[in-house]
């Protein structure tokens, strides 16, 4: 049986599970990584929208398409 979590939940999960794989694989682009994340958590585009723009004003500088 399913449990049903609140979309900030899942919104919560997803931002720790992008951060977790970030850090593992520092050179896998971060739009890359937050597509699978939304794909995982089943993230509206919004929420996806809203993840990469916290995820690249926290790396000022990083550009999205080198992963660098």
């Amino acid at each position: 049986m399913t449990t049903i979590m609140p979309q900030s939940e899942l919104l919560r999960r997803a931002g720790s599970y992008v951060s977790d794989v970030q850090k593992e694989y520092p050179a896998k682009k971060i739009a890359e990584i937050i597509d699978e994340a939304a794909m995982r958590f089943n993230l509206p585009p919004l929420d996806s929208d809203s993840l990469l723009r916290l995820f690249t004003r926290e790396t000022p500088g990083k550009d999205l398409d080198s992963g660098i």
